[in-house]
C-alpha cells in the first residue's frame, strides 16, 4: 500500500473541522504510506512539546489512539513518532509518559492483512516493549539515561555506592529491551522499520555510554565495598560483559545497512584478568582460600581495566558529539535555505516609488522648505491677499428679506447672523441711559415681532433684514470689527427706539 489512504484524508479532515492542529499533524505523521514519518510533521510536534499552551496529555492520547489501528504501518509509525518526541521533544513529554500506569499494550498485536504484516508485527511488539521500558526507567530515576551528563563529573561517575548499585540494573533492563529488537540487516526492508532502527541505534550509543561510565564508577569503588555490595557489583559486571557482546553485534548490523563507519563507536574489552581479580576479592571476603595477590597487582589490573573502559566511553562520546554536530549543521543549512528563499520572495515584490515631494523620500528629491501656514493668524491685507471679511459680507446681497422687522428699533439680522444698526444721533440725555427694556423685550415688542406661522414663537430665530418703517430709519451699515464701537451704537439705537415709542 502506498500513498495516503482515504481513511487518512477523512481523519485529517475531521481534525481540521474540530480545529485540532496537533491531532491533525499526528494523523499526517502516521498515515498508511510505507515510509517513515515526514520530518516537517515531526518538527511541528517537537515544537508543540515546547509550547506551554499545548496540552501534552492530548498529544500523547492522539498517538495512543493511532496505535489501536489494525494496520501495522500506522501502529509502527505511531511508535516511531512517540520515540522521536521522547528523544528530541521537551522533557515534559517524557515526564507525562512516565506518570502513566500503562503506555502501549501491544504485546498481542498482529496484522493479518499480508505476509509483511506478520513480519512487521513482531518488531512492533518488541519496539513497544522498549518504549515502555524507557518510560519506566525515567519514572524510577527521574532522568533520561540517553540525555544524562557524562564525563568525569557526570552523573554516573559521581554517584555514591548505594545509589549506583540500584541504578545500574535499571540501565541494564532498558539496554536488554533495546537489544531484544534483534533485527537483521536483511529484515530492514522498508522505510518504516529503518526509521525505527535509526532511533534505536542512536539510543544504544548514548545508553551504553552511560552504562559504561556506571561500570567504571563501580570498579573504582569495588575493593572498598562491603561483602554484600561486592557480590552485587560482581554480578553487575558479569552482565555488563554479556551486554558488551550483544551491543557489538547490534553495531555490526548498523554497519551492514550503510551507516558510516565513523559513526559507529569502537568497543574495547576489559582484560580478563580483571574478572579474576574481582572474584578473588569477593572470595577473600567470604573467607575462602585464594591465591595471594598484592595490592599493587590489584591496582595495576584495575587501572588497565578502567583505562580500557574509558577509551570505549570516549569512542561513544565522540560518535554522539559528531551526531549532534551533524544535526546542528543540518539545521543551520535549513535556516540558510529558508533565508535565501525569503530574500528571493522579497526581491520579486514590486517596489513602491516615492515622488520628489514625498516627505518619506530620502534620495529621490528634496523636501519642501516652504513656511507652514498659520491657520490662526490674521489675514494680511497686502495686494493679492483675499479679504475674507469683505467677501463673506458681499454675499449678503444675494439673500432677499422675507419679513419686515418690527418697530422696536432692534438691529436687523443679516443672512450670516450679523446685525446692522442704524446710525443715529447720540443719546438725548447726558445724565444717563434711559432704556425701556419692557418695550424691547416685553409684550409691546412681542406683538410686532411674532408671526402666526412661527411655531417656535420666534425663540432663537433671527428676523431677516427688511426695509425699516420706523421713524428715524437710517441706511444700514455693516458692523465693523471694532467690538466696543458696535456695542455703543447698539445702546444708542435702543435709546432712539425708546424715544420713538414714547411719541
Amino acid at each position: 500500500m502506498s500513498g495516503q489512504s482515504i481513511t487518512d484524508r477523512i481523519t485529517a479532515a475531521q481534525h481540521s473541522v474540530t480545529g485540532s492542529a496537533v491531532s491533525k499533524t499526528v494523523c499526517k505523521a502516521t498515515t498508511h504510506e510505507v515510509m517513515g514519518p515526514k520530518k516537517k510533521h515531526l518538527d511541528y510536534l517537537i515544537h508543540c512539546t515546547n509550547e506551554m499552551n499545548v496540552n501534552i496529555p492530548q498529544l500523547a492520547d492522539s498517538l495512543f489512539e493511532r496505535t489501536t489501528n489494525t494496520s501495522w504501518v500506522v501502529v509502527f509509525k505511531s511508535l516511531i513518532t512517540t520515540h522521536h518526541l521522547m528523544v528530541y521533544g521537551n522533557e515534559r513529554f517524557v515526564q507525562y509518559l512516565a506518570s502513566r500506569n500503562t503506555l502501549f499494550n501491544l504485546s498481542n498485536f498482529l496484522d493479518k492483512s499480508g505476509l509483511q504484516g506478520y513480519d512487521m508485527s513482531t518488531f512492533i511488539r518488541r519496539y513497544s516493549r522498549y518504549l515502555n521500558e524507557k518510560a519506566v526507567s525515567y519514572r524510577q530515576v527521574a532522568f533520561d539515561f540517553t540525555k544524562v551528563k557524562r564525563g568525569v563529573d557526570g552523573v554516573m561517575r559521581t554517584m555514591n555506592t548505594e545509589k549506583l548499585l540500584k541504578t545500574i540494573p535499571i540501565i541494564q533492563n532498558q539496554m536488554d529491551a533495546l537489544l531484544d529488537f534483534n533485527v537483521n540487516a536483511n529484515e530492514l526492508t522498508n522505510g518504516v522499520i529503518n526509521a525505527a532502527f535509526m532511533l534505536l541505534f542512536k539510543d544504544s550509543i548514548r545508553l551504553f555510554a552511560a552504562y559504561n561510565e556506571g561500570i567504571i564508577n563501580l570498579l573504582e569503588k569495588y575493593f572498598d565495598m562491603k561483602k554484600t555490595q561486592c557480590k552485587e557489583g560482581l554480578d553487575i559486571y558479569k552482565k555488563f560483559l554479556t551486554r558488551m557482546t550483544r551491543i557489538s553485534e547490534f553495531l555490526k548490523v548498523a554497519e551492514q545497512v550503510g551507516i558510516d563507519r565513523g559513526d559507529i563507536p569502537d568497543l574495547s574489552q576489559a582484560p580478563s584478568s580483571l574478572l579474576e581479580a574481582l572474584e578473588q576479592h569477593l572470595a577473600s571476603l567470604e573467607g575462602k582460600k585464594v591465591k595471594d595477590s598484592t595490592a599493587a597487582s590489584r591496582a595495576s589490573t584495575l587501572s588497565n581495566a578502567v583505562s580500557s573502559l574509558a577509551s570505549t566511553g570516549m569512542s561513544f562520546t565522540k560518535v554522539d558529539e559528531r551526531e549532534k554536530q551533524a544535526a546542528l549543521e543540518e539545521e543551520q543549512a535549513r535556516l540558510k535555505a529558508l533565508k535565501e528563499q525569503r530574500l528571493k520572495e522579497l526581491s520579486k515584490r514590486p517596489s513602491f516609488a516615492t515622488t520628489d515631494t514625498s516627505p518619506i523620500s530620502t534620495t529621490g528629491g528634496t523636501i519642501s522648505t516652504a513656511p507652514a501656514i498659520d491657520l490662526f493668524s490674521t489675514p494680511s491685507c497686502s495686494n493679492g491677499a483675499v479679504k475674507m471679511e469683505s467677501d463673506l459680507f458681499d454675499l449678503q446681497s444675494t439673500f432677499q428679506p422675507s419679513m419686515q422687522s418690527g418697530s422696536t428699533g432692534l438691529p436687523a439680522a443679516t443672512a450670516w447672523a450679523g446685525y446692522s444698526t442704524p446710525q443715529g444721533p447720540p443719546p438725548q440725555s447726558a445724565g444717563g441711559l434711559q432704556v425701556d427694556f419692557e418695550s424691547v423685550f416685553g409684550a409691546k415688542a412681542a406683538g410686532n415681532s411674532l408671526n402666526s406661522d412661527d411655531i417656535s414663537g420666534g425663540i432663537l430665530k433671527p428676523t431677516l433684514a427688511g426695509s425699516c418703517q420706523a421713524s428715524g430709519q437710517l441706511p444700514e451699515k455693516l458692523v465693523s470689527d471694532d467690538l466696543d464701537s458696535s456695542l455703543a451704537n447698539l445702546v444708542g439705537n435702543l435709546g432712539i427706539g425708546n424715544g420713538t415709542m414714547k411719541k
